[in-house]
């Protein structure tokens, strides 16, 4: 535990719990007044920096960069990509789908922005803001707060906590009082995200048991309901990710796909067709003026910060908690596979799924004389879809299944951000104590409860927004730190790669025939094991003397029967490290051996795994080995100060 972080969040949240249950009218006034004086003075630094975002994601996604690993160069993905694009999915906006999904389209097509409303152009602009609401933006500003943590936590070895995007700037200092107040203001934001969250979806599923089962929709439900998904959340967090969040998550992915393609086949197939591949053409189209317009002629300040800014303020103060999310769960993928898979396939579902719903609610309205949803939209956006089921065939099937996903996409959120807090809680342990998680979990929902009955949800959801504003310039801070330790590495392995010697293959006691000979075996763990004792240890010795010798602090660094590591230190510069790892691997199956496995002695540095393997080298040839990697090493740290 770190005790700053743990206790100074509890006691804050527990004090601004008090006060908005006991003032909940004067705390919503008090940053609703925050909130537009933010909108107003600084709407076009929302608009800009998210757009930054949006392009420097891009940029990482498809330049040389994005070669390099989100961990050791030899780390591969924990999760499979169904499992870690489910987790992804349900902890960054899964819910919301299920909420917006049909009212939204519905509510610009009643009052847009510009223009008459309830007409055919009216349709089609709805669904061009629904798109942009929900597309890339969103998606860029999670994926670069995550790849930006996910860097300094598995490729610099820093915490796994928003403290370490600013190491490059303050250094040691980010395990003092000023990362703890980073890592504090992340927890508060999370949990009043989540408890702000939780509280308005039950509305949504107390509206759906009351519409199918009369259960009436009172606060004493609600909290019932609050009570449930606590207990189904803190049983996943009890369970880990991999027993409870990451199968919770591939069961809401499951269940969404079967409601979404249910519309689909029952509705106008061709039709909702047709306008996704419209809507997403025009979005395309319209990207780079949708992003930057602020109707900066037209004066649509209510709307735009009712609207774009509310949404991009809400993505940028959940960034600290589903940032951390999917950076936890994307250790092995490279900087490009993340972005590409971070960006582009949940964004693509969210848009098959709202034109599925939204462009099938639409044409109810428009072609079908659907008034009654249109007016329930307007009356209670909680309704809406249950109200749009209506429409089509086994109403009360498709109703059901959409109370279970909303259940299950918050239970999903719920574990996640109990998960995140837990971590940020802790120091960035990846499996922080059972009890933590526990206290956690149970915190969102009792935070829920009181300020549900006490009326104060609204105006923590504001606060959540108004938070966003330090999150920007924590993104920017660390987005710069990023690009440089970035250019740094990459440096660092093109030097590897491409600065090559002669030296390893000169004064070599072994003839080229032995050297075939030791390159066809598939040695034993015993074998291997006996040439790093004999071999590798006396040459990393010899040669950690000589360095010692030319006054740099080197040092020897032995794990038995396992790894032996030569380390050279410096101040102000990465360590080299030359390291060999003794590693298991099957025999290949055009290879007719005996055993089923065989081991290698393959050098690791600073970076990561190499996938080269020395066994068989003579001691002059491993002092060669390693003084062509150290000679590289150097060869790195000129290149990065030119």
């Amino acid at each position: 535990m770190n005790k700053r972080v743990f206790f100074g969040s509890a006691i804050f949240i527990l004090a601004l719990t008090v006060i908005a249950s006991l003032w909940p009218q004067e705390i919503e006034f008090f940053f609703k007044h925050i909130q537009a004086w933010l909108i107003k003075n600084t709407g076009w630094i929302y608009v800009l920096a998210v757009g930054t975002f949006l392009f420097f994601s891009f940029i990482l996604m498809v330049s040389r960069l994005g070669d390099i690993k989100l961990g050791p160069d030899h780390s591969q993905p924990e999760f499979n990509d169904f499992s870690w694009y489910s987790m992804l999915f349900s902890a960054g906006m899964g819910i919301g789908l299920m909420f917006w999904g049909v009212a939204e389209p519905i509510m610009h097509f009643s009052s847009p922005p510009i223009g008459e409303g309830g007409t055919i152009l009216a349709a089609r602009e709805a669904m061009k803001i629904t798109f942009f609401h929900w597309g890339l933006h969103a998606w860029a500003i999670y994926a670069l707060f995550a790849v930006i943590l996910a860097y300094f936590a598995y490729r610099k070895d820093l915490p796994l906590l928003p403290r370490s995007a600013l190491a490059p700037f303050i250094g040691e200092k980010i395990n003092g009082p000023i990362g703890d107040i980073v890592d504090t203001v992340a927890i508060i934001g999370t949990m009043f995200g989540v408890s702000a969250s939780l509280g308005l979806g039950v509305t949504q599923i107390n509206a759906g048991l009351n519409y199918l089962f009369q259960i009436p929709q009172t606060s004493t439900v609600q909290v019932i309901l609050i009570a449930i998904i606590t207990m189904l959340a803190t049983i996943s967090v009890v369970l880990g990710l991999d027993g409870g969040i990451k199968k919770l998550s591939n069961i809401n992915v499951l269940l969404a796909t079967i409601m979404m393609l249910t519309i689909l086949f029952v509705g106008d197939t061709i039709e909702i067709l047709q306008s996704f591949i419209q809507n997403t053409g025009a979005y395309l189209s319209e990207i780079i003026y949708k992003t930057f317009n602020l109707y900066a002629y037209e004066k649509k300040e209510q709307w735009i910060g009712g609207w774009t800014l509310l949404y991009w303020a809400w993505w940028i103060a959940w960034a600290p908690f589903v940032g951390m999310f999917i950076a936890r769960i994307s250790k092995g993928r490279t900087i490009r596979q993340f972005m590409a898979g971070g960006l582009f396939v949940p964004t693509g579902f969210t848009f098959l799924w709202m034109s599925i719903f939204g462009n099938s609610a639409l044409n109810l309205i428009l072609n079908k004389n659907a008034v009654d949803l249109k007016e329930a939209v307007n009356l209670n956006v909680s309704i809406a879809v249950f109200k749009f089921f209506e429409h089509f065939p086994a109403s009360s099937v498709l109703s059901i299944l959409a109370i279970i996903l909303v259940v299950t996409f918050f239970v999903s959120s719920s574990d996640s951000g109990s998960l995140v807090i837990d971590t940020l809680a802790s120091g960035g342990k990846e499996e922080p104590p059972l009890w933590q998680r526990i206290f956690w979990a149970l915190t969102e929902g009792v935070v829920a409860s009181i300020l549900l009955l006490a009326g104060g949800l609204d105006a923590l959801q504001t606060m959540t927004i108004v938070s966003a504003f330090p999150i920007i310039i924590l993104m920017t801070l660390g987005s710069y730190a990023l690009i440089k330790s970035l250019r740094e590495d990459w440096l660092h392995m093109n030097s590897v790669q491409n600065h090559n010697t002669v030296l390893q293959y000169t004064q070599t006691e072994t003839s080229w025939k032995e050297r075939l000979t030791t390159i066809l075996e598939h040695p034993e763990k015993n074998e291997v094991i006996s040439f790093l004792t004999k071999k590798v240890r006396p040459a990393l010795l010899e040669l950690r003397d000589e360095m010692a010798k030319k006054g740099l602090d080197v040092e020897l660094i032995e794990r038995s029967n396992q790894s032996t590591s030569l380390n050279v230190k410096k101040d102000g510069v990465d360590d080299f490290i030359y390291k060999i790892n003794i590693r298991k691997f099957d025999i290949p199956e055009y290879i007719e051996e005996k055993q089923e496995k065989y081991f290698r002695a393959e050098v690791f540095l600073i970076t990561g795994g190499q996938d080269y393997d020395i066994y068989g080298y003579t001691q002059e040839q491993i002092l060669a080995d390693a003084l062509t990697q150290y000679e590289k090493h150097i060869q790195f740290l000129h290149l990065n100060q030119l």
